[in-house]
C-alpha cells in the first residue's frame, strides 16, 4: 500500500517545527555565544518558518524532505 504524498508532506510540516526550533537556538548561539538572552525570540520563528517552507517546497521528494527534517530533529535531540 502506498502512502499518499500529502500525508508525508503533512508529517514533514509537523517535523519542521522541532527542527526549526533547534535550528533557531543554534543560530542564536552561533551569533552571540552561550549567553543568548532574548535573541532566540527572533531566530526561532524565522527558522521554524524556513523549515516549514522547506517541508512544503519541491526541492526533492516528500520522503527525502521528511527524512532530512527527522534526522535533523534527532540530531538536535541527541546532541542538544
Amino acid at each position: 500500500m502506498r502512502v499518499p504524498a500529502w500525508v508525508i508532506v503533512a508529517a514533514a510540516v509537523i517535523m519542521a517545527v522541532p527542527f526549526g526550533w533547534g535550528l533557531g537556538v543554534v543560530a542564536a548561539m552561533l551569533a552571540v555565544g552561550r549567553d543568548v538572552g532574548v535573541l532566540p525570540a527572533v531566530t526561532i520563528p524565522v527558522a521554524v518558518a524556513g523549515a516549514i517552507v522547506f517541508a512544503l517546497s519541491s526541492a526533492s521528494t516528500p520522503l527525502v524532505r521528511l527524512g532530512i527534517l527527522t534526522a535533523g530533529t534527532a540530531l538536535f535531540l541527541v546532541f542538544g
